[in-house]
């Protein structure tokens, strides 16, 4: 019982990171990196798709996206999902492929991004107290229903608590390293 409740939150804890990793990805630091354009959606023949499902995004070099359809009648859709993503970016149709040049940041611009980063970074924390929070509870349940013995019980509650501080430092890490990544010039 004490192990199931142990690895399912440490379950949940593992999936905040990687989600928190992928939110991550898809903040630009001035560098091209095709994660920027994973949240871009695009109609290709009536059904929304992800840019990266009717095209090919590569990184021509680090200053540039080049993304090639797979259907060359998508070119116009491509450009115009582009556009509207919001993203800052200008992408420029030669005719087979767009180009996306990724603009320099400003410093003010770079501290609005690791304004968002922290915000991830939080909510990723949150998320990974709101699984302590559940394992917490479900030991006390366990022990009051006498499935587990009161010192199993608070093994249990230090070792969620050892897995939380473990998965938060790591949160913070991972943030560190991306704002040192976004203020670098």
């Amino acid at each position: 019982m004490l192990t199931d409740i142990c690895n399912d939150t440490k379950s949940q804890m593992d999936k905040s990171l990687e989600s928190f990793k992928k939110q991550l990805a898809s903040i630009r630091t001035g560098r091209a990196h095709i994660s920027l354009l994973d949240g871009i959606k695009v109609d290709y023949y009536g059904s929304i798709s992800p840019i990266n499902q009717v095209a090919s995004v590569t990184v021509a070099d680090s200053q540039t996206l080049a993304v090639k359809p797979w259907d060359k009648s998508m070119l116009k859709v491509l450009e115009k999902s582009i556009m509207e993503a919001n993203l800052g970016l200008v992408p420029m149709n030669d005719g087979d492929f767009i180009r996306i040049p990724i603009p320099t940041l400003t410093e003010q611009r770079r501290r609005e991004f690791v304004k968002q980063a922290k915000q991830k970074c939080e909510d990723a924390k949150i998320s990974i107290r709101n699984a302590r929070r559940d394992a917490n509870e479900m030991l006390k349940d366990a022990t009051k229903s006498k499935d587990i013995s009161e010192d199993e019980e608070k093994r249990g509650l230090k070792m969620i608590q050892d897995m939380t501080d473990k998965h938060v430092h790591e949160a913070e890490t991972i943030f560190l390293h991306k704002e040192k990544e976004i203020l670098s010039v």
